[in-house]
Protein backbone atom coordinates (compact mmCIF):
# COMPACT_ATOMS: atom_id res chain seq x y z
CA UNK A 1 0.00 0.00 0.00
CA UNK A 2 1.10 3.62 -1.03
CA UNK A 3 2.25 5.47 2.43
CA UNK A 4 0.39 8.38 3.40
CA UNK A 5 -2.01 8.22 1.03
CA UNK A 6 -3.41 11.54 2.02
CA UNK A 7 -0.61 13.92 2.31
CA UNK A 8 -2.23 14.93 5.70
CA UNK A 9 -2.81 13.04 9.32
CA UNK A 10 -5.40 15.95 10.90
CA UNK A 11 -8.87 14.78 11.28
CA UNK A 12 -10.60 17.60 10.40
CA UNK A 13 -14.49 16.38 11.16
CA UNK A 14 -16.12 13.51 12.24
CA UNK A 15 -19.82 12.47 10.89
CA UNK A 16 -22.70 11.07 12.62
CA UNK A 17 -25.35 9.80 11.33
CA UNK A 18 -28.74 10.55 12.94
CA UNK A 19 -32.53 9.93 12.52
CA UNK A 20 -33.33 13.38 14.25
CA UNK A 21 -31.17 16.23 14.04
CA UNK A 22 -32.91 18.77 15.74
CA UNK A 23 -33.52 16.36 18.85
CA UNK A 24 -29.70 15.23 18.77
CA UNK A 25 -27.75 18.60 18.30
CA UNK A 26 -30.35 19.71 21.10
CA UNK A 27 -28.64 17.13 23.17
CA UNK A 28 -25.16 18.09 22.02
CA UNK A 29 -25.42 21.84 22.48
CA UNK A 30 -27.25 20.93 26.14
CA UNK A 31 -24.55 18.22 26.78
CA UNK A 32 -21.67 20.82 25.98
CA UNK A 33 -23.50 24.08 27.27
CA UNK A 34 -23.15 25.58 23.83
CA UNK A 35 -25.95 27.13 21.45
CA UNK A 36 -27.48 24.74 19.14
CA UNK A 37 -26.45 25.41 15.52
CA UNK A 38 -28.95 25.60 12.86
CA UNK A 39 -29.22 23.15 10.55
CA UNK A 40 -28.85 23.55 6.79
CA UNK A 41 -29.99 21.35 3.86
CA UNK A 42 -27.03 20.03 1.23
CA UNK A 43 -27.05 21.65 -2.19
CA UNK A 44 -29.89 19.89 -4.50
CA UNK A 45 -28.39 17.45 -7.35
CA UNK A 46 -27.93 20.30 -9.81
CA UNK A 47 -25.44 22.33 -7.69
CA UNK A 48 -23.62 19.48 -5.61
CA UNK A 49 -23.95 17.03 -8.95
CA UNK A 50 -24.23 13.78 -5.91
CA UNK A 51 -23.09 10.93 -7.10
CA UNK A 52 -23.42 7.51 -5.63
CA UNK A 53 -21.96 4.23 -6.46
CA UNK A 54 -21.12 6.01 -9.66
CA UNK A 55 -24.73 6.52 -10.16
CA UNK A 56 -26.60 9.84 -10.04
CA UNK A 57 -28.26 10.32 -7.13
CA UNK A 58 -31.30 13.37 -5.59
CA UNK A 59 -29.95 12.53 -1.63
CA UNK A 60 -30.01 15.57 0.13
CA UNK A 61 -29.27 15.56 3.93
CA UNK A 62 -29.59 18.22 6.66
CA UNK A 63 -26.81 19.19 8.58
CA UNK A 64 -25.44 20.51 11.84
CA UNK A 65 -21.91 21.43 12.39
CA UNK A 66 -20.50 21.94 15.87
CA UNK A 67 -17.20 23.84 15.93
CA UNK A 68 -14.84 21.83 19.02
CA UNK A 69 -11.42 23.54 19.01
CA UNK A 70 -9.76 22.05 16.16
CA UNK A 71 -12.41 19.34 15.56
CA UNK A 72 -15.60 19.38 13.34
CA UNK A 73 -18.34 17.19 14.92
CA UNK A 74 -20.94 17.13 11.58
CA UNK A 75 -24.50 15.61 12.70
CA UNK A 76 -25.88 14.38 9.35
CA UNK A 77 -29.94 13.27 8.95
CA UNK A 78 -30.02 11.72 5.68
CA UNK A 79 -33.25 12.19 2.80
CA UNK A 80 -34.63 8.77 1.81
CA UNK A 81 -32.93 9.05 -1.75
CA UNK A 82 -29.74 6.64 -1.84
CA UNK A 83 -26.68 7.78 -0.27
CA UNK A 84 -23.59 6.33 1.64
CA UNK A 85 -26.07 8.38 4.50
CA UNK A 86 -29.20 6.33 3.87
CA UNK A 87 -27.32 2.77 3.46
CA UNK A 88 -25.16 3.03 6.73
CA UNK A 89 -27.91 4.27 8.62
CA UNK A 90 -30.26 1.35 7.81
CA UNK A 91 -27.65 -0.91 8.06
CA UNK A 92 -25.81 0.15 11.27
CA UNK A 93 -28.31 3.07 12.69
CA UNK A 94 -27.37 6.33 14.84
CA UNK A 95 -23.97 6.69 15.23
CA UNK A 96 -20.45 7.56 13.73
CA UNK A 97 -19.88 7.38 9.76
CA UNK A 98 -17.06 8.78 9.03
CA UNK A 99 -13.84 11.08 9.88
CA UNK A 100 -12.47 13.67 7.31
CA UNK A 101 -9.55 15.05 5.63
CA UNK A 102 -8.71 18.29 4.13
CA UNK A 103 -6.82 17.06 0.99
CA UNK A 104 -5.37 18.74 -2.25
CA UNK A 105 -5.65 17.14 -5.51
CA UNK A 106 -8.99 15.86 -5.45
CA UNK A 107 -9.06 13.33 -8.48
CA UNK A 108 -5.42 12.09 -7.80
CA UNK A 109 -5.91 10.87 -4.26
CA UNK A 110 -9.42 9.55 -5.36
CA UNK A 111 -7.39 7.66 -8.10
CA UNK A 112 -4.69 6.15 -5.54
CA UNK A 113 -7.00 5.16 -2.77
CA UNK A 114 -9.18 3.04 -5.54
CA UNK A 115 -5.41 1.67 -6.78
CA UNK A 116 -5.31 0.43 -2.83
CA UNK A 117 -8.45 -1.18 -2.63
CA UNK A 118 -10.56 1.73 -1.04
CA UNK A 119 -13.16 2.88 -3.62
CA UNK A 120 -15.13 5.89 -3.89
CA UNK A 121 -18.77 5.35 -2.32
CA UNK A 122 -20.37 9.00 -2.94
CA UNK A 123 -18.81 12.33 -4.36
CA UNK A 124 -20.02 15.92 -4.64
CA UNK A 125 -19.76 19.23 -4.46
CA UNK A 126 -20.59 22.12 -2.19
CA UNK A 127 -19.93 25.55 -2.48
CA UNK A 128 -16.46 25.93 -2.36
CA UNK A 129 -15.31 22.82 -2.77
CA UNK A 130 -16.03 19.12 -3.41
CA UNK A 131 -16.24 15.73 -1.13
CA UNK A 132 -15.48 12.44 -1.45
CA UNK A 133 -16.53 9.28 1.06
CA UNK A 134 -14.22 6.41 0.13
CA UNK A 135 -14.89 2.70 1.67
CA UNK A 136 -11.93 2.39 4.04
CA UNK A 137 -13.97 -0.10 6.38
CA UNK A 138 -11.87 -2.95 6.01
CA UNK A 139 -9.20 -1.76 6.16
CA UNK A 140 -10.17 1.06 9.10
CA UNK A 141 -13.20 0.30 10.23
CA UNK A 142 -14.72 3.68 9.38
CA UNK A 143 -15.55 5.73 5.88
CA UNK A 144 -13.19 8.35 5.29
CA UNK A 145 -14.30 11.57 3.85
CA UNK A 146 -11.89 13.66 1.26
CA UNK A 147 -12.69 17.58 1.52
CA UNK A 148 -11.23 20.11 -1.24
CA UNK A 149 -11.60 23.11 -0.65
CA UNK A 150 -11.14 25.88 -3.81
Amino acid sequence: MDKNILGNNVITQIGILVHDIEKTSQAYADFFGIDKPDWSMTDTAAIAQTEYRKQPTQARAKLAFFDMGSLQLELIEPDHNPSTWREYLDEHGEGPHHIAFVINGMKGKVAMMERNQMPLLQKGEYTGGRYAYMDTFNDLKIILELLEND
